[in-house]
């Protein structure tokens, strides 16, 4: 029995891990290093192009959720986070290079993957998996786009700063994770004055041209910071410079505004700014950004950029396994179906590698149902939807519970013990 991934990004490697480690002989392309696409910089599968955050790993939120999940159905991706894990309060983030490393060894040494490192440009014979990413290359877009049935659509994307830890000036800089859950985070905090100053100068910075950029086609979660501050005067003070649960313990007070850097590998030499992404350009980033106090003389690692991202219309072309409903040899993974995040994309390449997997040795793929994360992200980009977008696992897609429930936490933590339970029950049938 054999398969064909195309595309070694996170829903890549979880796709070509779930067929190979239940017997399939896969051949998985990669068109790195060969040809990189404007976000992309390492040569190893599985790269995290923006933020090292894999956000939140508590049960009470649904993405947390979808990570003990996965976690169940020995997913190769969540094995490598949990190895690569770095301090971040309650959320997983990891060292980029050790999660990719990770990933790429397992995958380059697993006697059931032969990996070619070239471009793919036509769709091959099934079963295939294409998980080539938002970031498709051009000659492989047009052949997506020729499928029946296809439509495609795209939105636009940015990355947050990375800078060295050695050139913070850590005597305006504290540690501290919000209500005092640690001290995961450096907190640059600002007072009203230098907020507003910096907001000024951040809507009067000049922009990097992104080609068809509009506005209104920002995925909500990655919005430029400087998109956000044309919304108002005050609302990255109550986003991502929202001050609520930071003492400074210089002063035991909260600031106006404060900027998280959050940790991006594990030996603590560089911090990415959270909830930064920009599309400023270079030296409009290092004047900006170093009105921040802490941030006078920063080095920067990385820049943030900006980079357009397509999406298929994926309800009536896919069903909840992530098949093409017009050609079931095909399945598609990854942020491309319109799911949204690492996690979530991962999670889609585990869905289509199990359910191929299953498919190609004779029996029924499982059906997870939407009282589970997995099954509930899987309906969302299946179901009819006349306004389809990229879209997060939240709890409002996972099914809610019979009887009322008013602590929240309560509730969603009922919800994930229900979500668990059923699948371990599922795991269990599959390996039998």
């Amino acid at each position: 029995m054999k398969a064909t991934v195309i595309g070694a990004g996170l829903a890549g490697s979880e796709a070509a891990w779930q067929l190979a480690k239940r017997g399939i002989q896969v051949t998985l392309y990669e068109m790195k290093p060969q040809k990189m696409s404007p976000a992309h910089k390492s040569p190893l599968f599985a790269e995290l192009v923006c933020s090292n955050s894999l956000r939140s790993d508590r049960l009470q939120n649904a993405v947390g959720l979808l990570k003990e999940e996965m976690r169940v159905l020995d997913s190769l991706v969540m094995r490598a986070a949990d190895a690569a894990r770095v301090p971040a309060g309650g959320a997983l983030a990891v060292d980029r290079e050790h999660f990719s490393g990770m990933i790429t060894q397992t995958l380059r040494q697993h006697p059931n993957i032969t990996v070619f490192e070239q471009e793919i440009t036509e769709i091959p014979e099934g079963p295939v998996v294409i998980a080539t990413g938002p970031l498709t290359s051009e000659k492989m877009a047009e052949a997506i786009a020729s499928l029946p049935g296809m439509s495609t659509l795209h939105f636009f994307d940015a990355a947050a700063p990375i800078v060295m830890a050695e050139s913070l000036d850590m005597s305006k800089v504290f540690r501290a994770s919000r209500y005092e859950r640690g001290d995961d985070y450096l907190n640059c905090p600002l007072d009203r004055e230098q907020y507003d100053a910096f907001v000024e100068a951040l809507l009067s910075a000049e922009t990097a041209p992104v080609h068809g950029f509009e506005e209104n086609m920002v995925f909500e979660g990655c919005m430029p910071v400087e998109s956000m501050a044309r919304r108002g005067h005050m609302v990255l003070a109550f986003g991502p410079m929202k001050p609520v649960g930071l003492r400074n313990p210089r002063t035991g007070q909260e600031a106006y505004a404060v900027v998280q850097l959050r940790q991006d590998d594990a030996a603590g030499t560089m911090y990415n700014l959270v909830g930064f992404q920009t599309r400023l350009k270079f030296g409009e980033q290092k004047r900006v950004f170093g009105m921040i106090p802490g941030l006078e003389n920063t080095e920067f690692a990385r820049y943030g950029v900006m980079h357009r991202n397509t999406f298929l219309q994926s309800p009536g072309l896919l069903d909840n396994t992530f098949r093409m409903i017009s050609r079931p040899d095909v399945y598609f993974a990854g942020q491309m179906t319109g799911v949204e995040g690492y996690v979530e994309s991962a999670a889609s390449g585990l869905m289509a590698g199990l359910s191929l997997s299953c498919r190609l040795k004779g029996c029924e793929a499982p059906a997870f149902p939407t009282s589970t994360a997995i099954g509930a992200l899987s309906h969302y980009i299946a179901a009819p939807n006349h306004d389809f977008q990229p879209m997060n696992i939240t709890f409002g897609l996972i099914d809610g519970l019979p009887q009322r429930v008013r602590n929240k936490a309560q509730r969603y933590e009922m919800i994930s013990e229900r979500a668990l339970a059923i699948i371990q029950e599922i795991s269990q049938k599959i390996d039998a």
